[in-house]
């Protein structure tokens, strides 16, 4: 009952601020100087029908380019459920989805053209997303409506070829995303649910400054095969910088926050795959999925994560994926004020080793420091575990005003050099630092 209780409780909080910020969300939009055309093109009134059964991909597609041609403006989708495939922004075009809009996927995956995209750290076709975005500035996406991917049909042709052949990958079985913005800045992405995608919901590739707030992220995260959503990330935050994401809400199947560059021995040479720096999560809610945040599972180099005021009623704290055939450099994260009501663990460092492909190379070296994790309270699993391949060096680990119930007073830590303990209480009593198999007093500074 308590967990309902806080659930409504924050729940409540992100709407209400949500609405009070509602007349910010809608002020015309300023690119330098000036202010982008705000001319408004209401699809019901252009062709499309939101009866929960047409599909408008052409009739939607056609007023973003009516948009577009007459010099940009809001794309407005209201009430109803529109259903959809694949639908391509252009420079200047906005959307609105008004509250009780429903852009819904269609569940024809013929529907989502499959054209060369960035899909697990690497290029190659695969089915477009529900919206596309390449090389559109200034985009924004707001309102109180949501974007459904009709994501069961895909979930279930996934784990159905997986229970035939268990050497079925992610990207054997074509699910759409429900969002991709590529090679973009200044986004910002507003009051929208994200609802039961096929695949990833919001990815964002080579994007700089860019905001995601009061949004919600939800997806099935239940037993598998049939009540879990395979692959639904939350937000993807793929080789880009400047990323800010505040007040959102997440209840997934998969990563809730996921970062995300390239893989493979040859990882650090990818000119496609830019370090993700400058990452802010503030004031988020996390109800189910694997971590708050997560580096990983393909990733090269992830610095500067700051992670503020968040609560956990499941998912770990800090999740940091390292594959053997992958040279990673994570380092400079901080994470603090964060409560856990019946959180798992803080941390899950580890290894990553499925599919992995070393390609006749040597291990690459991985490299994990300046990690802090500090005001942490509440109820959780455990300590978890700090661990990496043999080819890991993880150093520089603070943990510091610490006070939680857990069930477990385990803590699985391998070679680490200076992990750090400063006012570390475990129900009720001060923990030690384990350091190399050993148990150091705790610190009482």
């Amino acid at each position: 009952m308590n967990r309902f209780i806080v659930l409504y409780a924050l729940s409540y909080f992100t709407l209400s601020n949500a609405v009070a910020n509602s007349n910010r969300l809608q002020e015309p939009i300023r690119i330098g100087t000036r202010y982008i055309n705000e001319k408004r093109y209401n699809i019901a009134e252009r062709g499309a029908i939101g009866d929960n059964k047409t599909l408008n991909t052409k009739a939607i597609q056609a007023v973003i380019d009516e948009c577009a041609q007459n010099g940009g403006g809001i794309l407005v989708i209201p009430k109803g459920i529109f259903v959809s495939g694949s639908l391509f922004l252009k420079p200047g075009v906005n959307i609105e989805l008004q509250e009780g809009a429903v852009l819904k996927g269609s569940t024809n995956i013929d529907d989502y053209p499959k054209l060369s995209t960035r899909i697990e750290g690497h290029f190659e076709p695969w089915r477009a997303a529900l919206i596309n975005g390449d090389r559109v500035d200034h985009l924004r996406i707001t309102g109180f409506g949501t974007l459904d991917g009709s994501g069961e049909l895909f979930w279930k042709e996934f784990y159905n070829r997986r229970n035939a052949d268990n050497k079925t990958t992610n990207l054997n079985v074509e699910r759409p995303r429900l969002t991709f913005i590529q090679n973009s800045k200044d986004v910002r992405i507003s009051g929208i649910t994200y609802l039961n995608s096929g695949f990833w919901n919001l990815h964002l590739y080579r994007c700089q400054n860019v905001t995601v707030e009061y949004c919600r992220f939800q997806a099935p995260s239940g037993p598998k095969p049939y009540h879990h959503a395979p692959s639904s990330d939350g937000i993807d935050v793929d080789s880009s910088l400047d990323i800010v994401i505040s007040n959102c809400f997440f209840s997934v199947g998969d990563d809730c926050i996921a970062l995300k560059g390239s893989k493979g021995p040859f990882a650090m040479q990818d000119q496609d795959s830019p370090p993700v720096e400058r990452v802010q999560i503030s004031d988020c809610i996390f109800e189910a999925g694997g971590g708050i945040v997560t580096f990983g599972s393909e990733a090269t180099i992830v610095r500067n994560v700051d992670v503020k005021r968040c609560i956990t009623l499941g998912p770990t704290v800090l999740r940091l994926k390292l594959r053997p055939d992958t040279p990673q450099q994570y380092e400079n994260v901080s994470m603090s004020d964060i409560t856990m009501k019946n959180g798992a663990v803080i941390f899950k460092v580890s290894p990553w080793t499925q599919y992995f492909d070393l390609k006749g190379q040597e291990a690459p070296k991985a490299l994990v420091r300046n990690i802090k994790i500090s005001n942490v309270r509440g109820t959780g699993g455990s300590f978890g575990q700090i661990t990496g391949h043999d080819q890991t060096v993880i150093r520089d680990i603070l943990v510091e005003n610490v006070d939680v119930q857990l069930k477990s007073t385990d803590f699985q830590v391998g070679n680490v050099q200076e992990l750090r303990f400063r006012k570390v209480k475990v129900n009720g009593k001060t923990m030690p630092v384990p350091t190399s198999g050993k148990t150091v007093e705790n610190s009482k500074e």
